[in-house]
């Protein structure tokens, strides 16, 4: 049994909840977070491909430096030249695909959000309001949310 990440258990967690009320809105969000998850998984295993084919090359080009006697002079060598394309080549595949794997954390962590927003709509409509006071977190935050918006306002009229 693989070993789930944090990310993870909160993401079925929250898969889990939004289950318990069977409309089409949370079937559509449970599909959307999980073709999210999905593709946020394929990308980040296609970086971590690049990463090793990076070190393969690095490596290859270690050997030519140790084993081929005219190694500084002759870099036309198939050997260097094999691994230098595969170094470079997977090096600007790496920054790609890590550009996309960041888009796609972004929308798994925005797909996870509106799972939060649905739970919580889903246990107030089942439990009522919870009379429990705020994370100091979220306290903060909104302190800091509210003196933003106070201070937009008034630099707009300048």
């Amino acid at each position: 049994m693989s070993k789930m990440s944090e990310h993870q258990k909160e993401t079925a967690f929250l898969r889990q909840c939004i289950r318990y009320d069977d409309t089409a809105e949370h079937r559509q969000l449970d599909e959307k977070l999980t073709q999210a998850h999905r593709d946020e998984r394929c990308v980040r295993c296609a970086v971590w491909l690049m990463v090793l084919l990076a070190a393969l090359a690095v490596t290859g080009l270690c050997y030519a430096a140790v084993f081929l006697e005219d190694f500084p002079r002759n870099k036309s060598h198939l050997t260097v030249r094999i691994f230098g394309a595969l170094g470079l080549a997977s090096l600007i595949c790496l920054v790609a695909f890590v550009g996309f794997w960041v888009f796609h954390r972004k929308e798994l962590d925005q797909r996870r959000e509106e799972c939060r927003r649905l739970a919580t709509n889903l246990f107030e409509s089942r439990l009522g309001k919870s009379e429990a006071k705020p994370l100091p977190g979220a306290v903060k935050d909104q302190a800091t949310l509210a003196h933003d918006s106070e201070a937009g306002a008034g630099s707009e009229g300048l």
